[in-house]
Formats: C-alpha cells, structure tokens, sequence
C-alpha cells in the first residue's frame, strides 16, 4: 500500500491594508469625482451626479400648443309667437312663423399646455351662428290687413301711420338671429398628459375654470305693404340683444374605447350677469321715420340688467389620427335661462313712446347642433 503525506507549511502573513485617511489633494485644477452611492431614481433628488434639469430634458418631447376649427349647423328654439296683423279669413300671421333655420357657423380654438408633465393649459374658444331665422308673407286683395302694431297719433312723411299699416296689400314677417360665444379657460388635469391619452389609461378627465361671453341677439322685422302702390311699406323692428358675462366652471371627459377613437363629454355651467338691451322703431323702407304727436320719432332704446344662467353640454367622438391630428364631430346643446327675446317686446299699440319702452325678461332658449372638424398639436 502508498500512503499519502500531506505537508502543511503556513502561508507568509498578509501585509495589513493602508489606513482610510483623508483624500489626497490633486490641487485646485482638478475636479473629485461624484461618490458612488446612487439614490433612488424615484426620489426627488433624482440620480447623484446628473446635471440639473437632466431629468426634465430626458421627458419625451409632446406637443403643447393645440388648436382647431369646426364647422357648426346649429338652431335655436323659439318662444310662443306674438300675433302681427288681426285675423283675415281664418289667417293670422305671428313671430312663430318667421321659425329658426338651420345656417352654419365657425368653430376656433387654439391653447398651450405648461409645465413638463402638462397638467395645466390655458385655451381660447370662439364660436359663432348667424342668420338664424325665416320669414312668412301673406298678402290680401282688396287690400285689408291690419297691421298689430298701429300707431294712432303717429305720422310718416306727414301721413297718418294707419295708411301703411291699416288695410294693407301685403305682410311679412321675418327673423334674423346671431349667436356669438367667447371663452378664456384654464384647463388643470390631475394624470400626465391629457390632450392625448395613453391606451393604458381609456378615461381621462380635465376640470376647468375660466371667463365666458355669450351673445344672442333677436331680431324681428314686420314689413307692412300699403294699399296705396305709390307708398314704400312701412318696416317695424324689433332687435333685443343678450349679453350675458361671467364666470364659468366645467369638465371635460375622454373614454378610449378603441385604440384611435374616444367619446368625449364636455360639459360647462355659469350664473352670468346680463346686459340686454331693445331698439324698437317704425320707418318706411325708403328711410323716412314715423313720429309721435308730440315730434318725437318712433324709435326707442332701452336697457335691462339681470342675471341670467347658462349650461351647455358638447358630446361627440374623436378619431386620434396621429399624435398630432384628431379628427372629431358631435353634438352641441346650450341652454339659457331668463332671457329678453323679441317676441316678448312685442307692442300692440303704439301711442307714445312709453308704449315700447322697457324690457320683459324671463324667457329662456335652446341653441343645439351638429360640428364636425379637426384639431392639430404642435
């Protein structure tokens, strides 16, 4: 048998390690390089060594201005029509009749989104509609319609007001209503970037807050065609204008129900101050205006100022094309409450001036319709 005999010698003695002393002194010129210890990314102080502002750099560069344009096919409803002429054969024209049409209107918006998360924008809105309103005529031979208003006592071109407004040949009534809408928001989300946001997040919300002017003006004009061919028609106009001014708070709404599309909600509500004014006159359509006895002319201008209220509600869907264009259409509805509107103006009789003086609040109107448009982000 081999035995085996291990040797052990021991190993010489390790040297003892330098002391931990103070770092040696390069000299002025040269600068020491960061420690070593890395904190939590997550934390405030972000990563030991890096630039300032290195963090904010590092975001993704998303756009922040937004703007856009619409355009808009919008009505409005009416209030129950005040009668122009007396009856004649199982006819009577009213303001009713003169109804709301449909035109077009434009839609602008254009805003900016601040701060590196973009949680904060301010945004401008325009929108407007103009020439809402028809006309309706009827005419009678002989000549027989009475006109509502008359104006005993009132003279035209030193004729009595009764030869071109009583047992006329012809009526007409017709409306011209506009709508006009300024807003100044300050828009605030509480996630990361809200114009456009992410498909692992499918509902977003935007609260905002901010000024809004909202006009409706109503206009009515009562063309009375005298029996007497050689006389120009009478016109008898009624304007009565909303201005209603105030703050106002909202939200906006996004649900991400397909990769690209979103419906979206956007309601807004104010109490508003308003500032309503009437301007009712009786002239011929050649210019020459009617007189009272007393040699004043038919035409009065007055002013009212209430509070008023306003909600309105948009609701549509968004096509997110690119990062950087939305394609969107939808349906807008705006309600307003205690309110002036023409046919509430309405005199019957005009004997002085105090006849169509004053203003009758109270009213309210509807303003819906369709848009359809785009928005860009850059």
């Amino acid at each position: 048998m081999l035995a085996v005999l291990l040797v052990t010698a021991p190993l010489p003695a390790a040297e003892p390690l330098p002391a931990v002393g103070p770092p040696l002194d390069m000299g002025p010129d040269v600068a020491l390089p960061p420690p070593l210890y890395i904190p939590d990314p997550a934390g405030t102080g972000g990563f030991a060594g890096m630039p300032p502002n290195a963090a904010a750099a590092l975001l993704p560069d998303w756009p922040r201005w937004f703007a856009g344009a619409n355009g808009l096919v919008m009505t409005r409803t009416l209030p129950a029509g005040a009668a122009t002429m007396q009856p004649l054969a199982g006819t009577q024209l009213t303001s009713a009749d003169a109804a709301a049409t449909w035109p077009g209107g434009v839609d602008l918006h254009i805003g900016r989104w601040f701060g590196d998360r973009q949680r904060h924008a301010l945004e401008f809105i325009y929108w407007g509609v103009y020439g809402i309103g028809g006309s309706a005529l009827t005419s009678a031979a002989p000549p027989a319609i009475d006109a509502i208003p008359q104006a005993p006592g009132a003279t035209i071109g030193g004729l009595p007001a009764a030869a071109f407004l009583a047992a006329a040949a012809g009526q007409q009534i017709a409306r011209s209503d506009v709508i006009n809408d300024v807003e100044i928001n300050w828009l605030y989300a509480p996630a990361t970037r809200p114009e456009f946001p992410p498909r692992q997040r499918p509902v977003n919300l935007i609260w905002l807050a901010g000024f809004r002017f909202f006009e409706v003006g109503d206009t009515l004009t009562l063309t009375s065609r005298p029996g007497d061919a050689a006389l120009s028609p009478a016109l008898f106009t009624v304007a009565t204008n909303n201005n209603l001014f105030g703050a106002q708070v909202g939200a906006k709404f996004d649900w991400r129900f397909l990769p690209t599309v979103r419906f979206d909600v956007v309601p807004k509500f104010m109490i508003a101050g308003n500032a309503i004014t009437d301007t009712t006159a009786l002239a011929t359509a050649a210019g020459t205006p009617a007189v009272f006895p007393g040699g004043e002319p038919v035409r009065v201008h007055s002013q009212l100022g209430v509070f008023s209220w306003l909600g309105s509600v948009d609701t549509g869907l968004a096509w997110d094309v690119t990062e950087h264009w939305t394609l969107s259409l939808g349906y807008r509805v705006v309600g307003v409450g205690n309110i002036a509107q023409a046919d509430g103006q309405w005199p019957v009789v005009i004997a002085t001036p105090a006849a169509i003086s004053g203003i009758a609040a109270g009213s309210s109107t509807i303003v819906h319709g369709g848009f359809a448009g785009f928005e860009a982000r850059y």
